[in-house]
């Protein structure tokens, strides 16, 4: 059976999630799928912006995977109330297409990240694991869509940011290549400079916007428009569909 300090080791406990869907196949699908995942346990579900705030709140999941588009307000002004109102349950959206403009919007309302509703079973779990551990989850193949995504969307703070908030142009460049997930080593070699270098323009990109590791630090990017589409140098990504 289980051991007596179980609580003491985190993992022994398994992750609990609340699915929101209005369509109920694709619902009771994630529900069954969920199901079969170690370390996982489905404990609500909800068929609109209305009703998953009100399972939240009963049930104070770790994880919520939010639908973008419910009735009821829909799956971005569900996930701002939920963060405001019970900031340590996670809020992963999914959508259909990934190229869809409400990601930009449900990550500045506080969602993680988002999952594409073709996901694999693997794929899925590896993303609730990961928003239970507060780290972002964004799929690298669809990052490149969602950063032209990005470029499209208004940056949120235009104009409002305080003078020593705002990155200088070769931290902006540095965060660029963050949110393309190049390595500091990678990023040292295509701007030409050390990797000491680079490490202090991440340190100070950190401290600036707020990010505790190179995930939030991503996020900032999407979500205030400095995440652009790739340079010229490196060729475009082949188009998926």
């Amino acid at each position: 059976g289980m051991p007596e300090d179980s609580g003491m080791t985190e993992n022994t406990e398994p992750v609990t999630v609340v699915v929101a869907d209005d369509q109920s196949a694709v619902r009771e699908g994630l529900v069954l799928l969920l199901g079969t995942l170690a370390g996982i346990v489905v404990t609500g579900e909800a068929e609109d912006g209305e009703a998953v705030a009100d399972v939240v709140a009963a049930t104070s999941p770790q994880v919520v995977l939010m639908d973008l588009n419910m009735p009821g307000g829909g799956g971005v002004e569900a996930t701002r109330r939920i963060r405001a109102s019970h900031p340590q349950t996670q809020v992963v959206v999914l959508t259909t297409y990934s190229d869809d403009d409400s990601i930009i919007s449900a990550l500045q309302a506080g969602a993680l990240g988002y999952l594409t509703k073709d996901a694999t079973r693997a794929e899925i779990g590896r993303a609730v694991l990961a928003a239970a551990a507060g780290q972002a989850v964004l799929d690298p193949e669809v990052q490149q869509r969602l950063l032209s995504a990005a470029v499209r969307a208004p940056a949120v703070l235009s104009g409002g940011q305080e003078e020593e908030d705002e990155l200088t142009p070769r931290e902006s460049e540095v965060l660029r290549l963050i949110a393309a997930g190049r390595s500091n080593r990678e990023i040292a070699r295509a701007l030409f400079v050390s990797e000491a270098t680079v490490k202090t323009h991440v340190n100070r990109i950190f401290a600036k916007t707020g990010s505790r590791d190179r995930a939030q630090a991503v996020r900032y990017a999407y979500t205030h428009g400095y995440a652009g589409p790739p340079s010229q140098s490196s060729p475009p990504p082949e188009r998926l569909r």
